[in-house]
């Protein structure tokens, strides 16, 4: 966590597992037919990365499915952001590498409740992505 005199706190979360991320970009350059399993085994090799939660939202065969991937890295990202000392409250930016599967699944999150008509969740969602980081490219639109 950084502390500002200028405003709230800054948290990055710490580097996905070492090797996950080369296992992704492996499973994400297979083809079509094949890419949703072999992102899932790299989900049931590192369950704590969030980059592949974010993937597996983003790859995911119908809206139940996608809902439930970006949900658990929601969740896990939630866990390590208070293991990095969030409390909270403060900013977790797009700009630093390591908080992008996180607000990847945020962003995720608040997408499918809208498609699924789960309205007040989706709010929710969308207001915690702004507060996380108001300038997140995700956050436009």
């Amino acid at each position: 966590m950084h502390l500002s005199g200028s405003g709230p706190p800054e948290t990055v979360l710490d580097p996905e597992p070492v090797g996950c991320l080369d296992a992704l970009d492996e499973a994400l350059a297979t083809g079509e037919n094949v890419r949703h399993d072999a992102v899932a085994a790299v989900a049931a090799r590192w369950p704590r990365c969030l980059a592949v939660w974010a993937s597996l939202g983003d790859l995911a065969r119908d809206r139940v499915e996608a809902y439930a991937a970006y949900r658990v890295g929601y969740h896990r990202g939630l866990d390590r952001l208070r293991q990095n000392g969030w409390r909270g409250s403060g900013f977790v930016r797009w700009e630093h590498l390591e908080n992008r599967g996180f607000l990847r699944c945020v962003h995720g999150l608040a997408r499918l409740a809208g498609e699924i008509g789960e309205s007040t969740e989706q709010e929710r969602c969308e207001l915690f992505l702004h507060q996380l980081d108001p300038s997140c490219p995700l956050a436009e639109g």
